[in-house]
Formats: C-alpha cells, structure tokens, sequence
C-alpha cells in the first residue's frame, strides 16, 4: 500500500468517525461529558429516580443522549432512547405552538374572546362575568385559580376535555383577567378545547398531525390512550425513603396541559426546532420565534422571569434562557434552551420530582463551561423523610395501644378486671373521649383544605409521596385503637 493510499484510507475513517458519531457542536471534551455523567448519577442516587433520559443538542446536532437506571425496577429494564415518559407540563409548548399555528392560518386571534369558540364558558371575577382571551389562556394571565387542578376529573371518556373545563363554571377567577400572573393548568385543557372546536378535530388527533408528524416525532404520543407500546416506562413516586411503584388515576381532559408521550430520540427532534434547526420542517422558524416570546404586560412571575407561549423566559447576565418543568404524578421532565447558541437540554425522569429540573440547570451549566457544587434534595424527599419518622412514631404508639388494649382484654379474660356499671362520672368521660377522637379525625382530614390552600386528600393521595397516604392510614388506625382503648379503659374497673 502506497503512502497516498494509506493517507486517503486514514481519512476516510476519520470521515466515518465523524459522521456516524454525534458531533460536539459546542466543542466539548471528553472531561465535559465525564462531568455530565458522574453528575446525573450522583443526582440519581439522591433523588432515588429509578430511570433518567438526558439529550443535549447543540447547533443541529444531538451531541449526548443517554440512559441512566430503569424503565422499570421490576424486571430491571434499562431506559434507552426508546423508552416512553409522561412529559407533564412542558406539554404547553406543544399546545402553545398548535395555537400560534392556527392563528397563522387565520382561524382564530389570540385577542379573541374564549367565548368565541366556547360560547358557555362562562367566567366570573367577584360575581361580574368577565372576557378572557386566548393570550390570557397562553400566559397564564387569566385569573383561573391554580388549585382549579383539584377539580380535574378521572376519566378515559372521549369528551373527557369538556368535562375538566365545565369544572370551571363552578369557580370563581382569582383575579382581574389580564392583570397578573398565576398558574394554572387548567388554562391548557381550555386551548386544547378551542382547538376542537376551530379544527373539528379531536385534540389528539390535530396534534398528531399538524404538530407531531411535521416534526418527526413518529414515536410520541398524545395521552396514554394512543400508546400501544412496550416501552412505556413505569411510574413512581417517592414513599417511605424510596422509589415506589404507582399507577395514577388517568385525566384524559388534561392531556394539552400535561400527557404528551415521548421518548429521547423525539425530543432530540423538538429541541432541535426550539433552538432555530427547523429548515426541515414545516413548521417555521418564525412561529417558533413567536412561541417564545414573553408576556410582558404583567410583572414578571420570578426574578428577570416571564411567560410565554408553554414556555418561560429568563435573563442571566447577558443571556436569555427559555424552559419550562413539568410533573405530573409519577413523571417528571424539564427542558432548557438558550437560542443564540442553538443548545438544547431536556432531562425525562419517571418519578416525580424536582430533581428534575435541578438536573437540567446543571447539566447546562456543565455543557456551557460552568462550575457548578450543588447536590439538590427535592421538596418532596424533605417532606416524605419527615413523614416517614412521623409514621414510624405512629405505629411505635399504635402497637404500644394494641398491647395495652391485649392486655386488658386478656385481664377480663382472667377475672382481674370486670364491667363497670356507667355511672354518670363514667359516661362523661366517655362522651369526652369520643369528642377529642372525633376532633382529631376530623382535624386531620379538613387540615389539607385549610392549610394548602383548598387541596383535598383525594389530589394529595395522587400527587404526594406515597408516606402521606400511609400517613393518613396509620392516624386513622391509631385514633380508633386509642378509641378502643379508651372504651375499654373507661368502661371496665380493676378487681379488688
């Protein structure tokens, strides 16, 4: 072999190399990736999330996408980029940009009365009917409530989407449409519903086809009913200091707001057409521009930070960032943009938690140079761990009462102990035995109502760790066992 043809055959597999392997758009080394991925795992083992899909892309190219830990725990099935997550919120993007493009069609105005497209969507500001308008929908400036979520039904029906958004003639707007920021995912299930009635569609339908196959996305799906396939991750929550397998109820009248279904190999795709590589498609750069434009009629939400279309949008220093979390019951995602480079970063978890979004902001910080010293412990682990010692003193109690109630049980059984006759002393202490169980039991169940701002056990048992439930369970029993050991206690007497 000549010195030209062992050259040309040097070059051609460096071609090859380069070709078939993801390029570093941002020029990352090796010790960059290293870092990313001693990172996630260390995160992994702090938060207890079972499986972890991350992608970086970086000016049109994907440049990390991985797995790390578990599809599922059971059977031990490794996540790969094919592995199905529920997104949660950043959902909006999707229905965010599905309205942008119907206004470019000039089917609707985002000026345009909601009442336009759902003539008895009627809204009330202290008892004044009141116009809200798609944009208000889009920015979250509506006045909805955002414990309106508490209202969304359980239900796999096909007008599952009327039903969650009729939830809202029964409550009142928390304030003036137009006049501030508040959250609320119910404002998506209403855009969802306009897009049914301006398409004559199906939401699912329409997203599929105008938003979803545009893009390449042939993997995903829109809510679990559409998903026939064998790599849907499980879910979790964290309970009791670990990973606990749970099946939610299913919201189908929620899916614009939080059940889009994919997978890293798609969501590669849809970062790709957020950070400006959208030539391909036909879906324009354009509206994509537009659906990251910010409402700043109104202050904004967090420091330097606003909404947008699905989207929030942040200044650092001389930057701009655009992401959105989302969670739902036993998902969790974030994505993280910053346009003027092209990069993107999108973490899938199948637990929900804020890790998540910890994740996310770190592996952007690595992948753009940065430093960072941060190991983020998720508002739910501080609560399921405090849950957890408070549960294990509950049964502590509650066994303590079993043995009490055992032994006075086995002391009549033994004529040491023997009916009282209940006098007038006894039959009060009795009444006030039973008011203060009374007064615990109802305590514990009217406290999430008071104290979380109108949230009910039913919403909490489906998105809290699972330690609450057991919580809630174990109180209960303890308060009966100690009932029981009052009666037993009150209406026997020692023999002399």
């Amino acid at each position: 072999m000549t010195l030209f043809m062992k050259k040309s055959v040097m070059m051609t597999v460096m071609l090859l190399f380069f070709t078939f392997t993801p390029g570093f758009g941002h020029a990352a080394s090796n010790n960059t990736i290293s870092k990313i991925d001693q990172f996630i795992k260390e995160q992994q083992t702090i938060s207890k999330i079972p499986g972890i899909s991350v992608i970086i892309v970086d000016k049109g190219k994907t440049v990390y996408q991985r797995g790390f830990g578990f599809a599922d725990t059971k059977t031990k099935t490794p996540v790969t980029s094919d592995t199905l997550f529920e997104l949660g919120s950043t959902s909006k993007a999707f229905t965010g940009l599905a309205i942008l493009q119907l206004e470019k069609q000039g089917l609707l105005k985002r000026s345009d009365d909601v009442r336009k497209y759902i003539p008895w969507l009627s809204l009330t500001y202290k008892g004044e009917d009141k116009a809200v308008t798609i944009q208000q929908l889009l920015s979250h400036t509506s006045g909805i409530p955002s414990n309106s979520i508490t209202q969304i039904p359980e239900s796999t029906a096909d007008n599952a989407l009327e039903l969650t958004v009729k939830t809202l003639l029964d409550q009142s707007l928390n304030r003036q449409p137009g006049s501030s920021f508040e959250y609320a995912t119910i404002n998506y299930d209403v855009l969802g519903l306009v897009i049914e009635q301006v398409t004559k569609q199906p939401f699912d339908q329409y997203i599929q086809q105008k938003i979803l196959q545009p893009v390449g996305m042939h993997q995903s799906f829109v809510g679990i009913h559409q998903v026939h396939s064998t790599h849907m991750a499980s879910g979790y929550k964290i309970g009791l200091m670990r990973e606990q397998r749970y099946i939610p109820p299913i919201y189908r009248g929620n899916i614009p707001a939080g059940y889009i279904i994919s997978n890293a190999n798609d969501i590669a795709r849809w970062l790709k057409l957020q950070v400006g590589n959208s030539d391909i498609y036909s879906i324009s750069n354009n509206l994509i521009q537009e659906s990251h434009t910010p409402d700043l009629t109104v202050e904004p939400f967090d420091t330097n930070t606003y909404y947008a279309n699905g989207w929030a949008v942040v200044k650092k220093d001389t930057k701009s960032y655009i992401y959105h979390a989302g969670e739902n019951p036993t998902f969790s995602s974030y994505f993280i943009l910053q346009p003027d480079e092209q990069i993107g970063v999108a973490i899938l978890a199948n637990m929900n938690t804020s890790s998540t979004t910890a994740i996310g902001q770190g592996v952007m910080d690595l992948w753009e140079g940065k430093t960072i010293d941060m190991q983020h412990i998720s508002s739910y682990q501080k609560l399921d761990k405090i849950v957890t010692i408070i549960c294990a003193i509950i049964i502590a109690i509650s066994i303590i009462f079993c043995y009490l109630f055992v032994q006075n049980i086995r002391n009549l059984y033994k004529k040491q102990r023997s009916m009282a006759n209940l006098n007038y002393k006894r039959i009060l202490l009795l009444s006030a035995h039973t008011i203060l169980v009374a007064t615990m039991l109802t305590a514990l169940f009217i406290t999430p109502n008071i104290v979380l701002g109108g949230l009910n056990w039913t919403f909490i048992k489906v998105w809290a760790p699972t330690s609450i439930t057991f919580l809630l369970y174990s109180s209960i029993s303890a308060s009966l066992l100690y009932l029981l050991l009052g009666f037993m206690m009150i209406g026997t007497k020692r023999k002399n």
